[in-house]
């Protein structure tokens, strides 16, 4: 009956509970445990070290965060390709789309040689005065 199984299922809950419990422990004393494995005195120490091997670049995802974490995975492009980062166009990279397109490369070539994409080398263009108005 229906009873059965609700009381059924209140003891699995109950199992699960405290065996999450037990898990949790053992791995907070685990962990606890790290920093004199690797012979390190202190936790700061071991993370300082850890921070150090990695660049400096640790991202700590907990609890609620972690889908966060996950939903902030670099974006991949169609494909499977990771995409690009936001290009900075400066002084210098306008000055190199104005030589290389007086030079007459296309725009595809100067996107190339200069590490930005195609649509940039034309905003860059069009703001240089370098293309004709459309008619």
């Amino acid at each position: 009956m229906v009873i059965n199984k609700i009381k059924a299922l209140a003891i699995s809950k109950a199992r699960v509970a405290e065996l999450e419990k037990s898990i949790a422990t053992q791995l907070n004393q685990e962990l606890a445990a790290l920093p004199a494995q690797y012979g390190f005195e202190s936790v700061a120490d071991f993370v300082n070290a850890v921070k150090t091997a990695t660049g400096g670049k640790i991202k700590v995802a907990r609890g609620k965060n972690k889908a966060k974490a996950k939903a902030k995975a670099p974006a991949k492009a169609a494909g499977g390709r990771k995409r690009r980062k936001r290009a900075i166009i400066t002084a210098d990279t306008k000055a190199q789309v104005k030589s290389l397109s007086e030079a007459g490369k296309t725009g595809a070539e100067i996107a190339k040689a200069v590490g930005i994409s195609l649509p940039s080398v034309q905003n860059i263009k069009k703001e240089l005065g370098l293309v004709r108005a459309r008619k």
